[in-house]
């Protein structure tokens, strides 16, 4: 991991970066149950997850580099929140941060670049489920004003257990 002073830029997700940030994924579907994924991705079945965030509108795929290495070092997104219609100006958001990327302001510098994003389209609301315990998390969305909303009690089954997913929103 570059030090805490190397310069981390923001940009759009490309075509490109699908093996990177599909082997930074893979390892939350391993290794924790931040993501209810149960089983890694290829590149080619995650291609639609990347190509359904262009660099304009509601739904963004933004990336942390190295400004020197242009290595990766996480991304964030804005998703639709459900399907239907009525539900087109709410996403979902979420960051994910290659693991020796965490405390370094990174998830910071990526949420501020996304909700900056957001600002010119028309998106009321975002919302954010966080997989309990995560507190890093947790502090990362009411840094933003997130509010919690209320859990979905045992909702997910993953690694032979259940687990909660505390719900956040945030008015944009």
């Amino acid at each position: 991991m570059p030090s805490e002073r190397t310069e981390v830029q923001v940009r759009p997700g490309v075509e490109a970066d699908l093996e990177t940030l599909t082997a930074l994924y893979n390892h939350y579907v391993r290794e924790t149950s931040i993501t209810f994924d149960t089983a890694v991705l290829t590149p080619e079945e995650r291609r639609p997850w990347l190509l359904s965030h262009p660099e304009d509108g509601p739904y963004r795929l933004l990336v942390a580099v190295c400004a020197d290495s242009q290595e990766i070092l996480g991304y964030a997104t804005s998703s639709p929140y459900r399907p239907k219609a009525a539900y087109s100006t709410s996403v979902e958001v979420s960051v994910y941060l290659r693991p020796d990327a965490g405390g370094r302001g990174v998830g910071t510098l990526l949420y501020k670049a996304l909700f900056a994003a957001l600002a010119g389209e028309d998106v009321h609301r975002a919302y954010a489920g966080v997989a309990q315990p995560n507190e890093a998390s947790v502090r990362l969305h009411e840094r933003f004003g997130f509010r919690y909303v209320g859990t979905y009690r045992e909702v997910g089954r993953k690694f032979g257990r259940y687990w909660d997913v505390a719900w956040y929103e945030k008015e944009l």
